[in-house]
């Protein structure tokens, strides 16, 4: 079936109607933080005192990059309400549009090494309907626009990462830390590249993520102090099994929790599974975060399904459905915040060590190219 020159992916229709259907359960409580993205928006563009470039010195709290609050600018003409709307279909279209993304880098990973394209199809529809739930919680529920843009700009990256296109790789990176700061969690996605289209790639990232945030910090040196922002420790956090039981966020733990990532990420890619590393920066996000809000889990159901897409060959993808069950099953189901933080310590540990140690089987194409010099999987040729 075609709709014009364009044929129909059947995965794809069922994913929109899946998603259709949690929009309209998630739309009834619908948009939880939007106002903070309105509030920065407004702030930014010196429609309120105390913005412009002296925004985050004056308001520690709105932990969201300068890139999320131009984008939350794009729906500011419309009344609130209607700009709200908007926005929560907005961000649920980008969610589909990111399986398609995953879709794409999945078929172009596997070219050539005879991986069936309709097996593919159906390991991102199975991934795809454990993804969107909490796509919607992030997208619709939260209207975390900061961290639906840093997420979409990631899953570009990864698609240009497969394409081999270096600087494309370094763009996104850039405005996805540039919308969220901890997404520089993803960096390591930069190694993946041969070491010349690496500098390159970097270059891109560093000078882009400067010409966001050096303004605030040059401008107003108590910008500084936004990094030392705390939250609740929250009982449910994974930290109290660590024996952390201060009230706010340690000193440590946002450094920990980019330094674990990064260094989890890295150790993907030299052990040639750079399909991993959004997964184990996410790993590493929750695993160390002070709090436990549901939308978190967004960015782990894109780690499974890129992993579960791109990174292993079995047609069921149970990664992404393990992910689903125990991080959103428990926080549903589950009284006990203890039980909750365990769950979630177990999940993590769990999966950042399949992922890195669990034996791997490379696609028949790849191994008899390996042979005649072919890079390893997880190192590209750039274009």
């Amino acid at each position: 079936m075609r709709i014009g020159r364009y044929p129909v992916r059947w995965h794809i229709v069922l994913l929109t109607l899946w998603t259709a259907v949690w929009f309209v359960v998630a739309e009834r409580h619908a948009a939880v933080s939007w106002h903070y993205l309105r509030e920065g928006e407004r702030l930014l563009f010196g429609q309120a005192s105390g913005g412009g470039l002296a925004l985050y010195a004056n308001h520690p709290d709105l932990q969201i990059g300068p890139v999320s609050f131009v984008v939350a600018g794009l729906f500011a003409p419309f009344p609130p309400d209607l700009g709200e709307k908007l926005a929560d279909a907005f961000m649920s279209g980008l969610g589909l549009y990111m399986l398609v993304l995953v879709g794409r880098a999945a078929a172009d990973h596997y070219l050539g090494t005879g991986v069936n394209h309709k097996r593919l199809q159906q390991r991102v529809l199975i991934a795809g309907a454990a993804f969107i739930p909490m796509w919607v919680e992030v997208s619709v529920r939260f209207a975390h626009l900061d961290d639906v843009l840093a997420l979409f700009f990631t899953t570009l990256a990864v698609r240009a990462l497969v394409r081999g296109n270096a600087t494309a790789v370094g763009v996104f990176l850039a405005l996805a830390v540039d919308s969220k700061p901890w997404a520089v969690g993803f960096l390591p996605l930069l190694l993946a590249l041969p070491r010349p289209a690496r500098l390159r790639s970097a270059t891109w990232t560093v000078a882009l993520v400067a010409a966001a945030w050096l303004p605030f910090y040059l401008t107003h040196l108590e910008t500084l102090h936004a990094a030392r922002f705390t939250i609740p420790n929250q009982p449910a956090s994974s930290l109290r099994w660590f024996g952390v039981d201060d009230p706010a966020t340690p000193w440590w733990d946002r450094p920990a929790q980019m330094a674990l990532g990064m260094g989890l990420g890295a150790l993907a890619v030299r052990r040639g599974r750079w399909p991993a590393v959004v997964f184990l920066a996410a790993d590493a996000r929750i695993l160390l975060d002070p709090s436990v809000y549901t939308y978190y889990n967004a960015s782990v159901l894109l780690g499974t399904l890129i992993w579960d897409s791109i990174g292993q060959r079995r047609l069921v993808p149970w990664v992404s459905w393990i992910a689903l069950i125990s991080l959103y099953g428990s926080a549903l189901l589950i009284p006990s915040d203890s039980t909750r933080g365990f769950i979630r310590l177990a999940f993590c540990l769990g999966s950042a060590a399949y992922v890195l140690l669990w034996p791997q089987r490379p696609p028949r194409g790849r191994r008899g190219r390996r042979s005649q010099g072919e890079p390893a999987q997880g190192t590209l040729i750039n274009n």
